[in-house]
């Protein structure tokens, strides 16, 4: 792999800090506001970042955070993104769980000839049991998700081989709009599914979408292991990235593939001087009250109530809360409260806010970036806030120089998502291939 650094941006809403809204920097209506959604994706790419990721989540309640409660769907917003933007890659998510393949394969298909070959899925399975009351089904167990989400991924890459290359002839003199032997019904009877297809939508100009996948239990590192052409983390420090990324490319070489990119999501705090760094951390912390804190740590517990407990005691023994949603996050957290002896209070701040690696002068996050990448621990990042707007600039004005100085970043001059990531164009499983084509998957 190149050692250029690859970098996306998270949108969601003003960021990622849960009262980023409450921030001067963005406008507090940020997650339904499509006009600062324009400025920070084309600012993101005249920088140079090379993806837009958009997370989502099916299930709200009244504990859910400002930016999950009120914001635009992922596929509608990239495909309006997509008319205002020329080169930067447009990823997604959509659950497996409470979606119908068919019409997934057929949005995103759509969205990359839209965008000229940008689209990208991050796959995921819906870890909240909430969602199920708004499709009318029971929520699948954990190993039932992922058993659903690798055939649900099979469906959908042979539609989206529906059609070959240039089975589209539209010769008009003859009259042929399209040659029938370039075009292929799938046929898929299988455990969750029946697909006959073809897909009614040509192919892109990178073959098919990129796919990501999120999960980072061993269940979704062998989903990824099978399917995933890179992957979003959210490890907190480099040794749980290199601990992940090692469990990760074995999956992927057991099933005989090339080693993925792996994307951590990352929340800089940049800063001129160290102490404009504290500053601006402790602005954000301002905008926390301990029950913000608390309702936030909860939400990887299955919403449990953390405002019963003293603040200032050990974190409480929670049982088995969280192992169906949010398994290795919630294992995570309690080890950490464990191991640094950590109250309640510094747990539930430190969680919400965390001050993290990429924290401190732009010399020092630079630093951070290339150790992470060097040591194993990642490809690239996706930047997520706290605050969008503030990271976005800081990374640009103060960050990328210093990568860039030091040969780890140069803007890729690629169209397709696939060629700015340097994953190989995906070849129609029915073409005749040529040799250099021979060995893609």
């Amino acid at each position: 792999m190149s050692t250029d650094i690859k970098f996306g941006l998270m949108l969601h809403g003003a960021g990622g800090h849960m009262n980023s809204w409450r921030h001067p920097s963005a406008p507090a209506d940020a997650s339904v506001n499509f006009r600062y959604f324009t400025d920070l994706a084309q600012k993101a790419e005249t920088a140079g970042f090379d993806f837009l990721f958009v997370a989502d989540g099916l299930h709200i309640n009244e504990k859910s955070l400002p930016h999950f409660l009120n914001r635009f769907e992922p596929v509608a917003l990239l495909s309006a993104l997509a008319s205002v933007t020329h080169q930067i890659g447009l990823a997604g998510t959509i659950s497996t769980s409470y979606s119908d393949p068919f019409t997934v394969a057929r949005q995103l298909a759509t969205l990359d000839n839209i965008s000229g070959g940008r689209a990208g899925w991050n796959v995921v399975t819906s870890p909240l049991e909430g969602s199920a009351k708004n499709f009318g089904k029971a929520h699948p167990a954990h190993s039932l998700r992922y058993e659903i989400a690798e055939e649900y991924i099979k469906v959908v890459q042979g539609l989206w081989d529906s059609w070959e290359d240039d089975a589209f002839i539209r010769d008009r003199d003859s009259g042929v709009f399209f040659d029938a032997a370039k075009l292929h019904k799938l046929n898929h009877q299988g455990k969750f599914f029946s697909v006959e297809g073809p897909l009614n939508i040509q192919r892109s100009p990178q073959g098919q979408p990129v796919i990501f996948q999120a999960g980072a239990s061993d269940t979704g590192i062998g989903l990824a292991g099978k399917s995933a052409d890179a992957v979003f983390t959210n490890a907190r420090t480099l040794e749980e990235a290199k601990t992940y990324a090692r469990k990760l490319q074995a999956s992927v070489a057991e099933n005989g593939r090339k080693p993925v990119a792996i994307f951590p999501g990352i929340s800089p705090i940049v800063g001129k001087t160290p102490e404009e760094a504290e500053a601006k951390y402790q602005h954000l912390l301002s905008l926390i009250s301990l029950d913000d804190a608390l309702a936030y740590l909860g939400r990887f517990f299955d919403h449990h109530d953390f405002s019963q407990y003293d603040p200032n005691g050990p974190f409480p023994d929670v049982g088995e809360l969280g192992q169906n949603t949010f398994r290795s996050t919630t294992d995570s957290i309690k080890r950490r409260a464990r191991e640094e002896k950590l109250t309640l209070r510094q747990i539930a701040y430190e969680t919400t806010l965390p001050r993290g690696e990429f924290f401190g002068t732009p010399q020092q996050v630079a630093d951070a970036l290339i150790e992470w990448v060097e040591k194993g621990g990642a490809s690239g990042f996706i930047i997520s806030g706290p605050v969008l707007v503030e990271s976005l600039n800081d990374i640009t004005r103060y960050v990328l120089p210093i990568l860039a100085e030091r040969g780890y970043w140069r803007p890729s001059q690629e169209s397709t998502l696939r060629g700015r990531l340097g994953i190989p164009f995906r070849a129609n499983r029915y073409a005749v291939q040529t040799p250099e084509l021979a060995d893609i998957k």
